[in-house]
């Protein structure tokens, strides 16, 4: 049997790779860079602060799913506030404390909206009313997605968590069994009170160990996969160091507009070429002490900010950082090349400094222990304008080509985390071994009829 080829070796791919293998078909990863993990990187410097790549919560299901379940801690805390004009609101419930959010959003409930929402901006008014929706929901989805709200889908609002009752629920079950109950991240699986935040001791690239050693042999590093070759509309083989492999499907985790470009004999996927991703800088500031924001994530939905996110993983992680310090994580949305993106490490940290001072108090300068280290990625969050919708659709049943997949959330174009990067990938990989199991018969049967005819 022809194998089936894997385009990137991060948690997609392992995992697309590691269920193929386990259901007897052969795979072969390739992977362009020189070790495996994707986004699912950590780094520990020589003071004793560990970093991710991004910020990253798992849950014990996925740590258990993975096989890593047992090199994983409990977290006991997690929670989010949104800082708005100097005032710290609990997520998602504390908002609501306020008579004037409040206000705003009972009289958006009761008035009757006829149709779907034109676009992002009009969803958030309808679900959390005129104030709200300004004052938070809009600033915070043009940050992240460098866009305007009313240029947005409203499939946007999809990445949202959950109802208000099972938020409810979830949140009383976090405090009763002192863990830090997953609310809102996963939406292939259902979440509940024995589904909760765990991290893996060594950083979240440990998680793929497992997969990786039962495929050892079968990933090919510095192996990037030049074309895709299809032929009479079907996957025939991959191009890698000039040399085509033949192969029976393949399964792509690269940007959906990258994609497009490596295909050889079809054009099926050229309307994906434009579709854009939020470029994401990553500014980590060292300080003294611990719990300096509200909460382990702050949401800051002031235009003015140079970010939009702050997050302390010490606050619930407390071994990321040495005893008696703290990590803050600030994302700032920019595009690449542009002042942001060019700007030096030392005026980003500044530009930091100076922003959490001024939201919470300049009492924070006479802590700060220096920058961490700055990482800039070109490819972040999928931005869901409006006019990629019907195209986004469609490309989320099927490529159009046959034998091909993309999957991940680069792959799928999709704003999902981890645990519904693995799951979406499990399902999926449910159709390839039946395409791969249906080529396979044609193909024996074809021989088969050959040899009768010699």
């Amino acid at each position: 049997m022809k194998p089936i080829a894997v385009l990137g070796a991060g948690l997609a791919g392992l995992t697309a790779a590691d269920e193929l293998r386990r259901r007897g078909l052969p795979v072969i990863v390739f992977e362009a860079g020189r070790a495996v993990g994707g986004m699912a990187a950590s780094f520990k410097d020589e003071e004793g602060f560990s970093y991710d790549y991004g910020a990253h919560f798992i849950s014990n299901r996925l740590a258990r799913a993975l096989g890593s379940e047992s090199i994983c801690r409990t977290v006991r805390h997690y929670g989010e506030a949104v800082t708005v004009n100097g005032r710290n609101y609990s997520h998602p419930f504390g908002l609501m404390l306020d008579p004037h959010f409040l206000a705003g959003a009972v009289a958006a409930r009761m008035t009757r909206h006829e149709g779907r929402a034109p676009h992002a901006a009009a969803l958030f008014r309808r679900l959390y009313g005129e104030p709200m929706a300004e004052a938070v929901a809009i600033p915070l989805v043009e940050a992240w997605s460098g866009a305007p709200a009313d240029e947005l889908a409203p499939s946007v609002g999809e990445k949202f968590g959950n109802s208000v009752l099972k938020s409810l629920y979830l949140n009383a079950a976090a405090k009763v069994t002192k863990r830090a109950v997953c609310n809102g991240y996963t939406r292939t699986m259902p979440e509940g009170a024995g589904v909760y935040h765990v991290y893996p001791e060594g950083g979240i690239a440990k998680l793929l160990e497992p997969a990786l050693n039962r495929l050892s042999g079968s990933v090919r590093l510095e192996s990037p996969v030049e074309r895709v070759v299809v032929e009479r509309g079907r996957v025939a083989a991959v191009r890698v160091h000039g040399q085509d492999i033949p192969v029976s499907a393949a399964i792509s985790t690269a940007p959906v507009h990258v994609l497009p470009r490596l295909l050889e004999g079809s054009d099926a996927l050229d309307g994906l070429k434009g579709f854009r991703y939020r470029p994401m800088i990553f500014v980590n500031l060292r300080f003294l002490g611990r719990h300096l924001l509200p909460d382990t994530m702050a949401w800051v939905p002031d235009r003015k900010q140079t970010f939009f996110r702050v997050t302390e993983a010490p606050f619930s992680m407390p071994q990321l950082a040495p005893e008696g310090k703290t990590l803050l994580t600030f994302d700032i949305g920019c595009e690449v090349g542009d002042e942001r993106w060019t700007m030096s490490d030392e005026e980003l940290a500044k530009r930091c400094l100076d922003g959490l001072c001024e939201i919470y108090g300049e009492h924070l300068r006479a802590s700060y222990l220096g920058a961490g280290g700055t990482i800039r990625t070109p490819v972040s969050y999928p931005v869901y304008l409006s006019k990629y919708e019907d195209e986004r659709q469609r490309f989320s049943r099927s490529t159009g080509v046959e034998g091909l997949w993309s999957i991940g959330r680069n792959g799928e174009f999709a704003h999902i985390l981890m645990e519904d990067v693995y799951w979406r990938t499990i399902h999926r990989m449910e159709d390839v071994a039946r395409y791969v199991g249906g080529e396979t018969m044609v193909e024996a049967r074809a021989t088969g009829t050959q040899a009768i005819a010699a």
